[in-house]
Protein backbone atom coordinates (compact mmCIF):
# COMPACT_ATOMS: atom_id res chain seq x y z
CA UNK A 1 0.00 0.00 0.00
CA UNK A 2 1.34 3.43 -1.18
CA UNK A 3 0.92 4.83 2.79
CA UNK A 4 3.28 7.09 4.37
CA UNK A 5 3.19 9.15 7.98
CA UNK A 6 1.43 12.15 8.48
CA UNK A 7 0.08 12.06 12.47
CA UNK A 8 2.26 10.59 15.51
CA UNK A 9 0.55 8.28 17.75
CA UNK A 10 0.92 11.97 20.35
CA UNK A 11 -1.05 13.57 17.88
CA UNK A 12 -3.83 11.26 17.29
CA UNK A 13 -4.19 10.46 20.70
CA UNK A 14 -4.12 14.68 21.76
CA UNK A 15 -6.87 14.69 18.85
CA UNK A 16 -9.18 12.04 20.22
CA UNK A 17 -9.20 13.71 23.59
CA UNK A 18 -9.30 16.88 22.65
CA UNK A 19 -12.88 16.35 20.39
CA UNK A 20 -14.04 13.95 23.13
CA UNK A 21 -13.79 16.22 26.02
CA UNK A 22 -14.90 19.26 23.36
CA UNK A 23 -18.25 17.04 23.12
CA UNK A 24 -18.69 16.02 26.38
CA UNK A 25 -18.36 20.13 27.55
CA UNK A 26 -20.73 20.56 25.10
CA UNK A 27 -23.36 18.13 26.18
CA UNK A 28 -22.59 18.99 29.72
CA UNK A 29 -22.75 22.74 29.58
CA UNK A 30 -26.23 22.44 27.50
CA UNK A 31 -27.40 20.33 30.79
CA UNK A 32 -26.39 23.60 33.18
CA UNK A 33 -29.29 25.71 31.05
CA UNK A 34 -31.29 23.14 31.52
CA UNK A 35 -32.91 22.05 28.74
CA UNK A 36 -33.00 18.39 28.45
CA UNK A 37 -36.10 17.90 30.91
CA UNK A 38 -37.65 20.53 29.00
CA UNK A 39 -37.18 18.27 25.89
CA UNK A 40 -37.70 14.98 27.64
CA UNK A 41 -34.25 13.62 27.35
CA UNK A 42 -34.02 12.64 30.31
CA UNK A 43 -36.68 9.92 29.85
CA UNK A 44 -34.08 8.24 27.65
CA UNK A 45 -32.84 4.61 29.35
CA UNK A 46 -29.84 5.84 30.74
CA UNK A 47 -29.66 9.90 30.47
CA UNK A 48 -31.87 10.69 33.64
CA UNK A 49 -28.62 11.72 35.20
CA UNK A 50 -28.21 14.50 32.55
CA UNK A 51 -31.26 16.40 34.29
CA UNK A 52 -29.33 16.92 37.13
CA UNK A 53 -27.84 20.31 38.03
CA UNK A 54 -24.97 18.65 40.29
CA UNK A 55 -23.91 15.53 38.37
CA UNK A 56 -23.83 17.94 34.61
CA UNK A 57 -21.69 20.44 36.45
CA UNK A 58 -19.10 17.92 38.08
CA UNK A 59 -18.73 16.24 34.69
CA UNK A 60 -18.14 19.26 33.16
CA UNK A 61 -15.60 20.32 35.33
CA UNK A 62 -13.82 16.71 35.06
CA UNK A 63 -13.64 17.28 31.01
CA UNK A 64 -12.59 20.43 31.39
CA UNK A 65 -9.46 19.20 33.25
CA UNK A 66 -8.68 16.43 30.57
CA UNK A 67 -8.93 19.56 28.05
CA UNK A 68 -6.91 21.76 30.22
CA UNK A 69 -4.33 18.89 30.35
CA UNK A 70 -4.33 17.71 27.05
CA UNK A 71 -3.79 21.02 26.10
CA UNK A 72 -0.53 21.95 28.01
CA UNK A 73 1.12 18.73 26.90
CA UNK A 74 0.32 19.72 23.46
CA UNK A 75 1.60 23.18 24.05
CA UNK A 76 4.77 21.30 25.63
CA UNK A 77 5.10 18.59 23.16
CA UNK A 78 5.24 20.52 20.29
CA UNK A 79 7.60 23.45 21.54
CA UNK A 80 10.23 20.93 22.73
CA UNK A 81 10.36 19.40 19.26
CA UNK A 82 10.16 22.57 17.65
CA UNK A 83 6.96 21.74 15.47
CA UNK A 84 4.98 24.43 14.05
CA UNK A 85 3.85 23.62 10.84
CA UNK A 86 0.39 23.89 12.51
CA UNK A 87 0.35 27.68 13.46
CA UNK A 88 -1.06 30.35 10.76
CA UNK A 89 1.63 32.05 8.32
CA UNK A 90 1.05 35.12 6.36
CA UNK A 91 -1.09 34.90 3.49
CA UNK A 92 -3.38 32.07 4.92
CA UNK A 93 -6.17 33.89 4.60
CA UNK A 94 -5.60 34.53 0.63
CA UNK A 95 -4.66 30.89 0.48
CA UNK A 96 -7.47 29.66 2.03
CA UNK A 97 -9.65 31.20 -0.49
CA UNK A 98 -7.66 29.87 -3.69
CA UNK A 99 -7.65 26.13 -1.63
CA UNK A 100 -11.72 26.82 -1.42
CA UNK A 101 -12.13 27.95 -4.71
CA UNK A 102 -10.15 25.29 -6.33
CA UNK A 103 -12.08 22.45 -4.98
CA UNK A 104 -15.48 24.07 -5.68
CA UNK A 105 -14.78 25.01 -9.29
CA UNK A 106 -12.93 21.28 -9.61
CA UNK A 107 -9.69 23.49 -11.11
CA UNK A 108 -6.65 22.72 -9.44
CA UNK A 109 -5.75 23.41 -6.31
CA UNK A 110 -2.39 25.88 -5.58
CA UNK A 111 0.39 23.29 -3.38
CA UNK A 112 0.05 23.29 0.05
CA UNK A 113 2.78 22.71 2.88
CA UNK A 114 1.67 19.57 5.63
CA UNK A 115 -1.71 21.60 6.30
CA UNK A 116 -3.67 23.65 4.01
CA UNK A 117 -3.90 26.78 4.92
CA UNK A 118 -7.55 26.72 6.20
CA UNK A 119 -6.39 23.98 8.58
CA UNK A 120 -4.33 26.72 10.33
CA UNK A 121 -6.75 29.03 10.72
CA UNK A 122 -9.06 26.61 11.90
CA UNK A 123 -6.83 25.41 14.52
CA UNK A 124 -5.83 28.99 15.77
CA UNK A 125 -9.63 30.12 15.57
CA UNK A 126 -10.73 26.71 17.72
CA UNK A 127 -7.31 26.89 19.57
CA UNK A 128 -8.01 30.46 21.06
CA UNK A 129 -12.02 29.65 21.73
CA UNK A 130 -10.80 26.88 23.89
CA UNK A 131 -8.41 29.50 25.77
CA UNK A 132 -10.84 32.05 26.30
CA UNK A 133 -13.39 29.01 28.00
CA UNK A 134 -10.54 27.91 30.09
CA UNK A 135 -9.81 31.05 31.30
CA UNK A 136 -13.50 32.19 31.96
CA UNK A 137 -14.52 28.90 33.06
CA UNK A 138 -11.66 28.99 35.80
CA UNK A 139 -13.31 31.59 37.22
CA UNK A 140 -17.07 30.08 37.02
CA UNK A 141 -15.19 27.10 38.45
CA UNK A 142 -13.12 29.22 41.47
CA UNK A 143 -16.83 31.04 42.66
CA UNK A 144 -19.12 27.66 42.44
CA UNK A 145 -16.61 25.44 44.41
CA UNK A 146 -14.94 27.57 46.99
CA UNK A 147 -17.78 30.47 47.11
CA UNK A 148 -14.91 33.41 46.14
CA UNK A 149 -16.13 36.69 45.39
CA UNK A 150 -14.81 37.73 42.08
CA UNK A 151 -17.13 40.59 42.55
CA UNK A 152 -20.49 41.35 40.32
CA UNK A 153 -18.75 42.75 37.41
CA UNK A 154 -16.10 39.78 36.85
CA UNK A 155 -18.69 37.06 37.20
CA UNK A 156 -20.97 39.03 34.55
CA UNK A 157 -18.13 39.02 32.09
CA UNK A 158 -16.75 36.05 32.89
CA UNK A 159 -20.40 34.24 32.24
CA UNK A 160 -21.25 36.04 28.99
CA UNK A 161 -17.90 35.67 27.35
CA UNK A 162 -18.19 32.30 28.35
CA UNK A 163 -21.57 31.79 26.95
CA UNK A 164 -20.22 33.92 23.61
CA UNK A 165 -16.98 30.99 23.54
CA UNK A 166 -19.33 28.10 23.83
CA UNK A 167 -21.19 29.49 20.33
CA UNK A 168 -17.90 30.40 18.68
CA UNK A 169 -16.59 27.15 19.88
CA UNK A 170 -19.20 24.93 18.33
CA UNK A 171 -18.75 27.33 15.35
CA UNK A 172 -15.57 26.03 14.95
CA UNK A 173 -16.18 22.51 15.03
CA UNK A 174 -18.55 22.84 12.90
CA UNK A 175 -16.77 24.31 10.43
CA UNK A 176 -14.02 21.89 10.94
CA UNK A 177 -16.34 18.68 9.89
CA UNK A 178 -17.96 20.59 7.52
CA UNK A 179 -14.60 20.87 5.61
CA UNK A 180 -15.05 17.04 4.88
CA UNK A 181 -18.10 17.88 2.80
CA UNK A 182 -14.70 18.17 -0.10
CA UNK A 183 -13.63 14.93 -1.73
CA UNK A 184 -10.17 15.99 -1.65
CA UNK A 185 -10.62 16.66 2.40
CA UNK A 186 -11.60 13.28 2.88
CA UNK A 187 -8.24 12.06 2.20
CA UNK A 188 -6.83 13.81 5.51
CA UNK A 189 -9.10 11.66 7.72
CA UNK A 190 -7.21 7.85 7.48
CA UNK A 191 -3.92 10.39 8.96
CA UNK A 192 -6.37 11.55 11.84
CA UNK A 193 -7.77 7.85 12.83
CA UNK A 194 -4.42 5.32 12.05
CA UNK A 195 -1.55 8.00 11.26
CA UNK A 196 -1.04 7.39 7.56
CA UNK A 197 -1.72 8.96 4.11
CA UNK A 198 -1.78 7.69 0.54
CA UNK A 199 1.95 8.34 -0.87
CA UNK A 200 0.02 10.25 -4.22
CA UNK A 201 -2.30 12.70 -2.47
CA UNK A 202 0.95 14.06 -0.71
CA UNK A 203 2.65 14.39 -3.97
CA UNK A 204 -0.49 16.33 -5.59
CA UNK A 205 -1.68 18.01 -2.33
CA UNK A 206 1.09 18.34 -0.17
CA UNK A 207 4.15 19.18 -2.30
CA UNK A 208 5.24 21.82 -0.02
CA UNK A 209 5.89 19.80 2.53
CA UNK A 210 9.07 18.69 2.26
CA UNK A 211 9.49 15.92 4.85
CA UNK A 212 6.44 14.26 3.53
CA UNK A 213 7.44 14.56 -0.10
CA UNK A 214 10.77 13.18 0.17
CA UNK A 215 9.19 10.09 2.06
CA UNK A 216 6.14 10.08 -0.52
CA UNK A 217 9.22 10.00 -3.45
CA UNK A 218 10.80 6.28 -1.76
CA UNK A 219 7.74 4.96 -1.28
CA UNK A 220 6.67 5.24 -5.16
CA UNK A 221 10.00 4.65 -6.04
CA UNK A 222 9.37 1.14 -5.00
CA UNK A 223 6.51 0.85 -6.70
CA UNK A 224 8.00 1.96 -10.20
CA UNK A 225 7.95 5.64 -9.71
CA UNK A 226 5.06 8.11 -9.35
CA UNK A 227 3.92 7.81 -13.05
CA UNK A 228 3.44 4.21 -12.20
CA UNK A 229 2.11 4.03 -9.06
CA UNK A 230 -0.20 7.01 -8.84
CA UNK A 231 -1.67 6.21 -12.19
CA UNK A 232 -4.97 5.25 -10.92
CA UNK A 233 -4.71 7.91 -8.40
CA UNK A 234 -8.02 10.39 -7.97
CA UNK A 235 -7.84 13.21 -6.08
Amino acid sequence: MKKITRQSLSNRIVHALTATSIFALFFTGFGQMPVYKRYMLTEVPGFAWAGDYSITLWWHYFFGVILIGVGMYHVVYHLMRKEFDIIPKRGDLKDSWLVIKAMISGKEEPPSEKYLPEQRLGYAFIAFWIVVMVLTGIIKAIKNVNGYNFGPEVLFWAAHIHNLGFFMLILGVAGHLAAFLFKPNRQLLPGMLWGKVCACYVKFRHSLWEKGKNEADKVLSKLGGEDEACKDFKH
